[in-house]
C-alpha cells in the first residue's frame, strides 16, 4: 500500500486509493463518510470509477497551521478502512 505524502504550502496529507471495481470504490466512500461523519472530521475528496484521492489538512484551519498526530491518526484511520 501506498504512504500517506505530506506537502507543504499549505501543509497537508495526499494519498490515492485505487479500486478493481466502481463497487469496492463506492463501499470506501460509503465507510469514509460515516467514519468522517462520527469523528466530525471531512476531508477534501475527488474520485473516479476506481480511484479515490484523499487531501487531509491540519484540523486547526488556521494560516501555516501544522501537521499534528491528530491528522497523522485520522489518516491511519482512513487507511483502516479498507478492505
Amino acid at each position: 500500500m501506498n504512504k500517506w505524502k505530506e506537502r507543504n504550502r499549505p501543509n497537508r496529507l495526499e494519498k490515492r486509493f485505487e479500486f478493481d471495481t466502481y463497487n469496492s470504490t463506492r463501499d470506501f466512500l460509503d465507510r469514509l463518510g460515516e467514519h468522517s461523519e462520527a469523528v466530525k472530521r471531512f476531508p477534501d475528496i475527488s474520485f473516479g470509477k476506481t480511484y479515490v484521492n484523499i487531501t487531509l489538512r491540519p484540523e486547526n484551519e488556521v494560516e501555516d497551521a501544522q501537521l499534528k498526530e491528530a491528522d497523522r491518526q485520522f489518516a491511519a484511520e482512513i487507511d483502516g478502512l479498507l478492505d
